[in-house]
């Protein structure tokens, strides 16, 4: 059995690292030190070299502009970005764009994916639900109106609204499906309020009262909103990943160099096993979120598994959110004092690991989540 990434996907790869080759970690202020967000918007800069790299329409079809390439190649290309904590709104983007080319309307996909290939479109996505802690697809009520849908709700924590042209939002209709509605952020009836993340970037709490969506703009598929779930916590343990493994080579550079009783403290048994350890971690990191991406793009094909393919997305969620605490934290020990100074980038990777811990729900929600698949589908 061949585990090796295709020429495509490595290509992928190579065009990410050259994008972010000169984006500094360290050049945002520390959230502590500002009064509210880290910046008002993203990246556009960046996000623009994004685009004429063609990493923005990586996963799109032919058809729409893009290199038709898979979850595993957006999941490289995101744990790049990871690395040095690029302000861009690559996973939301992408993996909404996935939603609208698997599941929406040949009209609704001719309208915005070849806007979002070529980044001149952004989209986003609200799945943190009223709370953060509830259904996403709960907090949100759509019911027809003629030939329109009318939605009210709040869904708290959106991720770069304010800077997107399109939100798609989970809603349920009553009839025990969820539909997604995509919606343009200025629409009559939609408000933004700000909210700032544990990484001290702007996000939003959206409040819909009233918001009339032609049913064009609605996905009433089965899965659609499940499957896009699913992208978003997989691409969030492709970050997780990415900034684990930055973590820890700064780590290794600072430890390598940093001397104590004439020795480097790298060569002190306790530092090195502690840094064994969280290697570990990352391994099995990266193990469990291949075998995710692995299975979500096997699912869309029609291949099965002993469970669906939220159970792999669930352990690697599990997995992404315990071991970036535990390789951050082990990062900060490592360093000393010196890992609390903020002209120092360490802390930017500790407050983004803790929301990403957190993102889409912690470790524990996602164990529970995993008992509940394993008592309906029983293995053996």
């Amino acid at each position: 059995m061949d585990f090796a990434f295709t020429e495509e996907q490595q290509a992928a790869v190579e065009a990410a690292r050259a994008v972010f080759a000169d984006v500094a970690p360290d050049g945002v202020p520390s959230p502590a030190l500002t009064s509210g967000a880290v910046a008002d918007g993203f990246d556009r800069p960046l996000w623009n070299r994004l685009a004429a790299s063609d990493l923005l329409s990586l996963v799109l079809a032919e058809e729409h502009g893009g290199a038709g390439l898979d979850t595993i190649a957006l999941c490289l290309v995101l744990r790049e970005a990871a690395k040095v904590l690029a302000r861009v709104p690559l996973l939301e983007h992408c993996a909404t764009a996935m939603a609208v080319q698997t599941h929406g309307s040949p009209g609704l996909a001719a309208a915005l994916l070849p806007g979002a290939g070529s980044g001149t479109l952004v989209l986003t996505a609200a799945a943190h639900g009223r709370t953060g802690h509830d259904p996403a697809e709960l907090a949100v009520t759509a019911r027809r109106e003629g030939p329109d849908w009318l939605l009210d709700g709040v869904q708290t924590a959106v991720a770069w609204a304010h800077g997107s042209d399109w939100i798609a939002v989970p809603a349920h209709s009553g009839g025990g499906g969820a539909v997604l509605a995509l919606l343009p952020r200025v629409s009559p009836g939609l408000t933004l309020a700000d909210q700032y993340s544990t990484s001290g970037e702007r996000l939003a709490e959206l409040t819909l009262d009233g918001v009339r969506a032609p049913a064009a703009h609605v996905i009433d598929a089965p899965g659609a909103w499940d499957r896009l779930h699913q992208l978003l916590a997989t691409g969030t343990c492709a970050l997780a990943l990415g900034l684990g493994e930055a973590a820890l080579t700064m780590t290794s550079q600072y430890t390598g160099k940093r001397e104590q009783f004439g020795f480097p403290v790298a060569t002190f048994q306790a530092v090195a096993v502690q840094a064994a350890d969280r290697y570990i971690d990352l391994r099995a990191m990266e193990a469990t979120l291949w075998q995710a991406a692995w299975r979500l793009d096997a699912a869309t094909g029609g291949a099965g598994g002993p469970l669906p393919s939220a159970g792999d997305v669930a352990v690697a969620k599990i997995w992404a959110s315990e071991g970036v605490r535990r390789v951050v934290q082990t990062a900060q020990h490592l360093h000393g004092g010196f890992g609390a100074d903020t002209d120092y980038p360490l802390h930017r990777y500790h407050a983004w690991a803790k929301q990403l811990e957190l993102q889409l729900g912690p470790a524990a929600a996602h164990e529970e989540a995993l008992g509940d698949l394993l008592a309906a589908h029983p293995l053996g």
